[in-house]
């Protein structure tokens, strides 16, 4: 066997990993598309109350855009090896995923406050119900983000991060952070989407 044709095979392919997770995200996708789906034919049937979602999406809009960036920031920051601003942007896009879940709490507040309940009319119900898996999803990537914090907390020396760095290929090496990015920007533009949708079809 030609072990260096087989290696330039596996490297010239997308990490299993990679590819399980963008499975994973796409089936995330139709789930949203059906949501959205849903939420259009239940509008067009009538019986629909028309209201402003509440400012507070907007932020929040803001907030997960500015996480994406500095998860991005960190990453490159790993690869240039300065390992403090990289758990700097872990702890930073950690903090503003926790500012992100305020502030849809705070705007479901609101949404109830001008009387759009969970349990009321079908307009409300949706919104709750969409971003609230929205939050779900972006709760669960926080626990996967607040393990890789921890992680780079650790202490290492200089030998064990070299032995390290020279023990795995690059795609090995920075596959955690990778993927964390990844479904931390795909979250991020899933929300995009979804705000722009409700600011639509909610008014």
């Amino acid at each position: 066997m030609n072990l260096s044709k087989t290696s330039t095979q596996y490297n010239s392919k997308i990490h299993p990993k990679k590819f399980a997770l963008l499975l994973g995200l796409g089936s995330v996708v139709m789930m949203f598309a059906g949501l959205t789906s849903a939420f259009l034919v239940r509008r067009a049937a009538g019986n629909w109350v028309e209201y402003k979602i509440p400012e507070l999406f907007l932020l929040s809009t803001i907030v997960i855009i500015v996480s994406s960036i500095v998860i991005q920031l960190a990453y490159t920051a790993l690869k240039k090896q300065k390992y403090n601003y990289y758990k700097l942007g872990l702890g930073a896009t950690l903090i503003l995923g926790i500012i992100f879940c305020v502030l849809q709490y705070f705007g479901w507040q609101e949404l109830t406050n001008i009387g759009i309940r969970l349990t009321g009319n079908p307009s409300g119900s949706f919104l709750y119900v969409i971003s609230g898996i929205h939050v779900m999803h972006v709760l669960g990537g926080m626990v996967f983000l607040l393990a890789m914090f921890l992680i780079s907390l650790k202490k290492l020396s200089p030998a064990n991060i070299l032995i390290r760095e020279t023990n795995l290929d690059e795609k090995e090496r920075y596959l955690g952070i990778e993927l964390m990015m990844t479904y931390w920007h795909f979250i991020g533009i899933l929300w995009i989407y979804l705000y722009l949708f409700f600011s639509y079809y909610a008014v």
